[in-house]
């Protein structure tokens, strides 16, 4: 096992040189975009991290085999480890180096009133926030100042759905990512399809029916290529199962959907004709972390008919504050899967659980 990294002006020179060095078994383990030397008219690069599971050919000795298949799995550890350990509570261990101290009522509500703000400042909806207020007013009794953070903590995190990404062998399951247009779908499932077949070991398929927006399908076959994962179109309804037939010896097929306005109710009825003909077995809805709650709300309420099952929120590392994540959660009791933060593929992209988001939401700052 060998790991690697190649530069070019475009994605598929840079894809030529791994296939032309490391053969068509190599395994595409992060892509992004690097500034070009200015001063030869490039101004950017593409840059990809490729990894074979094997020797390469007859070049490498056992020594250096042995050297490069550590290589490989400590980077694929380094991806896992990123995409799904729990950034450390930095409140926590704050609270933690403090001495409890006696219960002293005004300069408590003055540390309430000042939490309350902070809430307010990161975008938390008002009855969310009156809802917490009486939630800790009502248990001064019992707490101390010095984990009153702490405890407030806990209570947004028990406010909160997570769920994890479900993935198994030697059965199809069928994935579609929906969502209002920009919001980062393709992105997102570039993502997690490479999540899938370098970490989890899957085989993976991709199907796309987003054939109205100018360059979707090409965005998607040009990571097909680079990333060696089965892709097709679907034009119509009536030739999805054929298509999903195609995939039987698959793990799992990645659906790709057109992007489209939440108030285009006939929109998203043919998208929805899509899905019912794949029988899709789950459904995630992608919102925009930047957009406002009222924004995401309409979106939320207006893609139900499509029955999305959980949600992932897509540029975090854009938003300037993460209340909106807790109000979508709490007004739709909907679980939260993952979160992105960035292009880099397959590296951008967080798990979570409710304590992570209660920290997100409250300090306003994204840990990486």
């Amino acid at each position: 096992m060998q790991i690697k990294k190649y530069v070019a002006p475009t994605l598929k020179e840079a894809t030529q040189q791994m296939k032309n060095e490391l053969g068509g078994e190599a395994i595409i383990l992060g892509t992004r975009v690097i500034e070009g030397d200015k001063r030869f008219g490039m101004k950017k690069m593409y840059e990809i991290t490729a990894g074979i599971d094997q020797p390469l050919k007859e070049k490498l000795t056992k020594e250096q085999s042995k050297s490069t298949i550590e290589d490989y799995k400590t980077e694929l550890e380094k991806i896992s480890k990123k995409i799904y350990e729990e950034p450390k509570n930095e409140f926590k261990k704050q609270n933690e180096k403090k001495k409890p101290e006696p219960f002293l009522s005004n300069k408590f509500e003055k540390e309430i009133e000042e939490i309350l703000e902070k809430l307010r400042e990161n975008e938390v909806q008002k009855s969310i926030i009156k809802t917490l207020s009486k939630h800790l007013n009502d248990s001064v009794s019992f707490i101390e100042s010095s984990t009153l953070e702490n405890y407030l903590l806990s209570t947004i995190a028990s406010m909160i759905k997570t769920t994890n990404f479900k993935v198994s062998k030697n059965k199809l399951t069928k994935i579609a990512l929906v969502g209002p247009t920009g919001v980062g779908k393709t992105t997102c499932i570039a993502k997690l399809a490479i999540v899938s077949k370098i970490i989890h070991k899957l085989k993976v398929g991709l199907i796309s029916i987003d054939t109205y927006r100018l360059g979707a399908i090409d965005q998607l076959r040009i990571f097909s290529e680079i990333s060696d994962i089965e892709m097709a179109v679907a034009y119509q309804p009536e030739e999805m199962p054929k298509l999903l037939k195609k995939f039987k010896g698959k793990d799992l097929v990645f659906i790709d959907t057109v992007g489209r306005n939440q108030k285009a109710k006939e929109s998203l009825d043919s998208i929805k004709k899509f899905l019912d003909a794949a029988e899709i077995d789950e459904t995630i809805l992608v919102l925009n972390s930047t957009s406002s709650t009222k924004t995401l709300n309409d979106v939320a309420e207006k893609f139900k008919p499509l029955n999305y099952n959980s949600v992932i929120f897509s540029k975090v590392d854009e938003a300037v504050a993460y209340g909106n994540i807790l109000n979508i959660s709490v007004n739709h009791d909907m679980p939260i899967m993952f979160l992105t933060n960035g292009q880099v593929i397959p590296d951008d992209i967080l798990s979570v659980n409710p304590s992570f988001l209660a920290n997100l939401i409250y300090s306003g700052k994204l840990y990486k």
